[in-house]
């Protein structure tokens, strides 16, 4: 791969010193601290400004000050959160990253700030080239677009699909979806209140997916899942026999944050994309959840599916968003391009964020990854035998994604426990609706002693919540 240095050696050393600098001026952030209560009054009155510039106020007070170290962030106000949840799977490598830190400063060095598609520097060919060279490992993937959203990968691979498959234009989605908040997006994405006053397309059928929380619980199921395979496929024979050529695309997700994090096995999965195949619909897959989250670099290679992908999503931990596709599916020019691809930042960001992965052993199965889930899940499973029995159910995820079901997982509960939890020092956030769950999106530099302590916080928190309803 073409690599051209441009920053000097002493460019280099300030950088190392500049990174090194801010890293020991932080490393005095090792655990939860409340409030300065000094800038109660400053902190109130900057949130209720912000607020008013967005029109309505945050879910959490957080403003964080550019000051924490590791899942450990100190907000403006001077409290110290233990963060589990990451802006909802952004920063894979907790805050105030050495890698990603030093990525910044170098990217803050380049020519320009904003990368486009029409001119691009060497940080963009950096992580495109890593990027497809990943996901061509187990899958027929062969390209990669760049950009810079979720959203947008995913609008992306939307018109490849419908170019494709010209004059379709209806997507088959699972309910329980989440792709995204453009127009079709939120289409796709199965929860009315993201779409309230928005048209109806009529574009998007459904098919019903599992019931499942966990791989185990699949397997400890085998009737069930075959049941609820064999109704999936039901339902997708059906919308294709009723729409003839009007299928564009089979999208799915493999784990589903709005669904309350949903998992089948492989098991279920191949029925659906081999029929899929045989009618010729693509088979889209949306990891921008789990992209870099499931002990491998892809979902798709942890179920072994990488040879039905046509076309796959990515964004979140990666810092950029992008869109996979085969030969076979690579567009026609001036279908997808953008003024903006992303920053150089973004860009130098992901680049950094692969690297470590591979070099920190963070993938397979005894990597850092499943060794969090694991030690996790350990500690959720004693604690609903113990002091929170019959308070915690349904543990289930994959890899950094973590659910469970607190209380009786109704809506109010669960908000309950939710700002129980932040104001007791641990950020975490909810997905599903039927039962409401709560979910953790952890970093991949957790140490046993974070989890030890996040623990003992969702245990005071479970039993505070529980004793006031």
């Amino acid at each position: 791969m073409l690599n051209v240095k441009n920053l000097s050696e002493k460019s280099n050393q300030l950088i190392k010193d500049l990174v090194d600098l801010k890293l020991k001026e932080n490393s005095n952030i090792q655990t939860i601290q409340p409030a300065d209560k000094t800038k109660e009054s400053s902190y109130s009155q900057a949130l209720k400004e912000l607020g008013s510039n967005r029109g309505r106020p945050l879910f959490y007070p957080y403003l964080s000050c550019g000051r924490a170290n590791g899942p450990f962030v100190e907000l403006m106000d001077g409290s110290v959160k233990l963060d589990l949840i990451n802006a909802i799977g952004v920063y894979l490598l907790g805050h105030n990253s050495k890698e990603l830190l030093k990525a910044g400063v170098e990217a803050g060095l380049e020519d320009v700030v904003m990368q486009g598609n029409l001119q691009i520097s060497q940080s963009y060919y950096k992580l495109a080239n890593k990027l497809k060279n990943i996901a061509s490992k187990n899958s027929r993937l062969e390209h990669v677009w760049i950009s810079p959203s979720g959203a947008m990968a995913n609008e992306n691979a939307l018109k490849i699909c419908r170019q494709k498959k010209s004059p379709a234009k209806k997507i088959i989605a699972l309910t329980a979806a989440f792709a995204g908040r453009t127009t079709f997006m939120a289409e796709i994405t199965d929860n009315s209140a993201y779409k309230q006053g928005l048209p109806a397309y009529g574009e998007v059928l459904r098919i019903p997916f599992v019931s499942s929380y966990s791989i185990l619980q699949c397997k400890n199921n085998p009737k069930l899942l075959k049941q609820e395979s064999e109704r999936a496929l039901s339902e997708l024979k059906k919308h294709i026999n009723d729409n003839p050529n009007d299928i564009a695309a089979f999208m799915f997700e493999l784990v589903q944050g709005e669904g309350g994090f949903k998992i089948a096995t492989r098991d279920f999965w191949i029925p659906i994309l081999e029929f899929c195949k045989e009618n010729k619909i693509p088979v889209w897959v949306d990891e921008i959840q789990t992209f870099l989250r499931t002990g491998e670099f892809f979902a798709f290679e942890k179920l072994n599916l990488g040879k039905y992908i046509d076309i796959c999503t990515i964004a979140k931990s990666v810092q950029v968003g992008a869109t996979f596709y085969t030969k076979e599916m690579n567009p026609k020019p001036g279908l997808i391009a953008g003024t903006f691809a992303s920053s150089s930042a973004a860009l130098s960001a992901g680049y950094a964020t692969l690297n470590y992965l591979e070099k920190e052993k963070c993938l397979g199965d005894s990597g850092k990854i499943e060794f969090i889930n694991k030690e996790i899940t350990k500690e959720l499973e004693l604690l609903s035998k113990g002091s929170c029995k019959g308070l915690i159910s349904e543990i289930g995820g994959m890899g950094l994604m973590i659910a469970m079901t607190p209380l009786d997982g109704s809506k109010e509960k669960v908000l309950a426990l939710l700002k129980t939890l932040y104001k007791n020092g641990l950020i975490a956030f909810s997905c599903g609706h039927g039962p409401y769950r709560l979910r953790f999106l952890c970093p991949v530099i957790l140490t046993k002693q974070h989890i030890k302590l996040a623990i003992s916080i969702l245990e005071k928190s479970l039993i505070e919540v529980n004793n006031n309803f």
